[in-house]
Parts: structure tokens; sequence; C-alpha cells
């Protein structure tokens, strides 16, 4: 049989290490399963080849049907959102699940785990390495990687550093800051991962990985501001300890409450790869702290500018909550609208919209922050618009710039007026129902530091009155002029 013919199977495959694991391995054309609690939730997400079964390593009865002829397994769990019985909850789920891959004739389980050195390991991290020891235990051959930092759009580490450095222009830092990492880009881990299928052996093997550079927290907020362009201020304090930062930072943001206090306490242990062998068994060369960040940032842009952001938004486990919703460094605002009307007629109004057709609600609103605009060197509302009905790509639209278009679906403007941050306004179509339509309006801003927070949060109630009520007025002119009556 070959590479290709082997079936594997995917747990945690709605995880951010695991979902991206997930689409890189449907590219590659393996036969794959995952498993989940849920799957009606994770079947929506993948490919038509893709199996989707129950499963749950907390119940051994589930795990037969789903290790079931699998010669692969990649093991992507952990329950740290179990509070205070994370550490329990690990230990039974890695014993059952090694049981039954011995069971169901499995020839390698794949594990991710966490880099640590130092003693005493956080509990976290401790369980981390744990859970790679009990899977090695059961007669199924284990490959664990011991990844440090992981850099990505969306992962737990990059969060804390873009949450800090955005919101805050000077920082105390404590001494845990400097502790020695070796980040790694989540590319260069999912590459790891895939490669893991096609390494040869039937041996337990542990292979610390980490990117290019050495470097510490601080290295990576530094960088990150500069990438960013953000001016910001370092101040020691070494008394903050891991334990008294994670009671702060819960203020700072509301990550780190869902988070818990262990996973900040793991950053007292250094990550520095001891252990050089993954880069003699495996034909990849990381990379290092400044392309992971750029990499990050550009892949955030991407992941918004090629799905809706509508189902980003849904996708995101923050609940919406006053002045929208975050979704990695930006904040999304959305409205929707259902109408009687077929989705070409929803969207006419849409099209139609800026110039001297006006926003069809709070006008004065507009042009006074187009004055605005002018006195701080910006375009205003004086550019209009190059047609009145029809709209292309990279058309001005009075302050906005036509970024995407779809005929009858989709409008995306990007703004061009001064602002500390960038920002987005998009209108979607859909159908609803019989001969009706569902318009969704996106408000999207990337903050520029602690002004663009400020500036977001402060005149929030405002956009909120001025695109709801667009959003209301669009809504009726569609369904006036369906029903031929004057705009």
């Amino acid at each position: 049989m070959n590479e290709y013919g082997k079936l594997v199977l995917l747990t945690g495959a709605s995880g951010y290490v695991g979902g991206r694991l997930r689409t890189a391995l449907e590219l590659r054309g393996t036969r794959l399963r995952c498993m989940a609690r849920k799957p009606e939730y994770l079947r929506p997400r993948v490919a038509a080849t893709t199996e989707v079964v129950q499963g749950d390593v907390l119940d051994p009865a589930s795990l037969g049907a789903a290790l079931a002829g699998v010669h692969t397994a990649y093991y992507l769990v952990h329950s740290l959102a179990a509070g205070s019985a994370f550490e329990r909850q690990d230990r039974v789920g890695a014993r059952n699940f090694a049981t039954a891959a011995r069971v169901a004739g499995a020839r390698r389980i794949i594990y991710l785990g966490g880099l640590a050195h130092g003693a005493p390991l956080s509990l976290h991290l401790e369980s981390r390495q744990e859970v790679g020891r009990l899977l090695c235990e059961f007669g199924v051959p284990t490959l664990e990687f011991r990844a440090s930092i992981i850099i990505g759009s969306g992962s737990v580490s990059f969060d804390l550093v873009r949450t800090l450095v955005d919101r805050l222009p000077v920082m105390t830092t404590p001494s845990w800051v400097l502790t020695a990492s070796q980040p790694i880009a989540i590319e260069d881990v999912i590459d790891y991962l895939i490669l893991a299928l096609d390494l040869p052996g039937d041996d337990n093997r542990i292979y610390e990985i980490g990117g290019e550079d050495c470097s510490s927290y601080l290295d990576l907020m530094r960088e990150y501001a500069r990438q960013r362009g953000l001016k910001r201020w370092f101040v020691p304090l070494p008394f903050l300890t891991p334990r008294l930062s994670s009671l702060w930072l819960r203020l700072v943001t509301p990550l780190y409450a869902r988070v818990g206090r262990e996973l900040i306490e793991g950053v007292r242990n250094a990550s520095v790869v001891h252990d050089p062998s993954a880069l003699r068994d495996f034909p990849l060369r990381p990379h290092g702290v400044r392309e992971a960040i750029a990499r990050a940032l550009a892949n955030e842009d991407l992941d918004l500018g090629t799905t809706r952001w509508s189902d980003a938004l849904g996708s995101t486990p923050l609940r919406t909550q006053w002045g929208g919703t975050r979704f990695g460094s930006r904040i999304l605002d959305t409205n929707a609208l259902q109408v009687a009307v077929p989705p070409g007629a929803a969207f006419a109004p849409i099209r139609r919209i800026g110039g001297r057709n006006g926003w069809y609600h709070a006008d004065w609103l507009w042009r006074l922050r187009g004055w605005i605009d002018l006195l701080f060197g910006g375009p205003g509302m004086r550019r209009g618009r190059r047609d009145s009905e029809r709209l292309l790509p990279g058309d001005t639209l009075d302050w906005w710039r036509v970024e995407a278009i779809e005929p009858d679906r989709t409008l995306r403007l990007v703004a061009e007026m001064r602002l500390p941050g960038r920002a987005w306004l998009q209108f979607e179509v859909t159908p609803h129902g019989a001969g009706g339509a569902t318009i969704r309006q996106t408000a999207l801003f990337d903050p520029a530091g602690l002004f663009g927070i400020v500036y977001w949060y402060g005149l929030w109630p405002l956009h909120k009155y001025v695109f709801s009520g667009m959003l209301r007025a669009i809504g009726r002119r569609a369904e006036a002029e369906a029903r031929g009556l004057p705009r």
C-alpha cells in the first residue's frame, strides 16, 4: 500500500494546530479520518474526501470504531479548558487512546507536546510531557514533537504578544519575558507533522523542534512592534512573578481568563532545543522570528480576504459583545437584515452607494467626517465615484476604495481616510427563503496601538447608529424599488 493509501486518523481537527494540519493533509491527498466529539460541527468544514466520526478520548467505547483500520493517528488533544481537572483528564485520555490504538493495530501515534527544560515544570508543561510518556507505554510506536513557542495567526502565544503590544504603549516587564525560547512558525510545525508520516522506523522517538532564532518574549514583542510600526517602551519589573502576571493579564484582555493561569506560568521554563536530531532526520530548515511574525500578520489578511467575514465571526470562540468581536488583532461588528426581495434587487442599492447617491442614512455625519478627514490631509468626501450605477475593483468611492465586488453578492470597501489603523466595510447578500434575501453588513477595524483601540471603542456607539441606520435604509430602498416606487 502506498503512503497515500494508508488511513490517517486526526484528533483535535477543530483546534488551532489540528485545523491547519487537516487542511494540509487534505491538500496532500491523504486518506483522512477526523475524530470529533461533535462531528456535526466539523463536517461542514472538511473536504468531501475526509471522513468524520464521533469519538471522545474520555469515552473508551467510542474509540474502537474511530481507530479501526488506521495506520497512523495524530494525537492533538489537551484538556486545559477543564480547569483544575485538566491533568487527570489528560492522563485518562492518553491511556484510553493508546490502549485503543494498540487493540486496533495502529502502526504509529504522532503527538505534539511542549518543549521545556528546567525544574520544576509548570503543571501544564509537565502534563504535556506526561501524555507523551503514557502514549509510549501501551505498545504503539509514538513519535513525539516537543515544540517551543508557536507563532502564527490565532496561536495563543502570538495573541499574548500582540495583545500586550497593541494595547500598552508602556509595559512593565517581569523577569519571565527574558526566559530563553526558540519560537517556531506554525507552518514549520505543520511541515514536521506531515513529514513524520513518511519517517521510517517503528521505535519511540522524541524530537525537539524550534525555529532558527533563540529569543524571548521581550524579543518577540519588540519585533512585533517594529513590524506594526508601533513605538513601545519596556520597563523591567523583576518581582512580578508568572502567577501575579497571569492575574494582571486577565485585566488586560479576556483571552487569558480562558487560557488559564497554568499556561502563563509555563513561560518560566526555558524552551530551547537541546537535541538537534530533528534537523538531521527531517529535510526542513525552520524560519526565523522575523519571518514567522511577518507570515502570521500576512495570514490574517489572507484569511479575511479569502473567506467571508461573517464566517470568520461565526467561527471565533468569542461571543459577540459590546464594541464588536475580536478576530485576531482586528475587531468586527456585523449586522444582518432580511428583505422580501431577491438577491439582485437587494444588492442594487448597495452597488449605487456613495457619491451623489449618498449613504442612505445620516449623510450629514458622513459629510462632517469627510471635512475632518480633509483637515488632517485625507481625501474626505470630495472624490465621489466614477459611475453612479456600476462599480469595479479599484474604483474610488468617497474616502473608500473598492477592494472586491461580486455582482449581486458582495461589495468590500477599504478605507483610505486618516485613521489610527486600517478599516474595511463589507456588504454580503445571500438568498433567504422563497424569493427573499439576507443583507449582512460587516465593519472591520485593525487598530494601530492603544490610540486605535480608543478610537474604535470611543466612536463605536456613533458607528453603530450610522451603520445600523444605513442597513435599514438599504433594505427599505430595495423593497421600494422592487415594488416600482421611486428611490
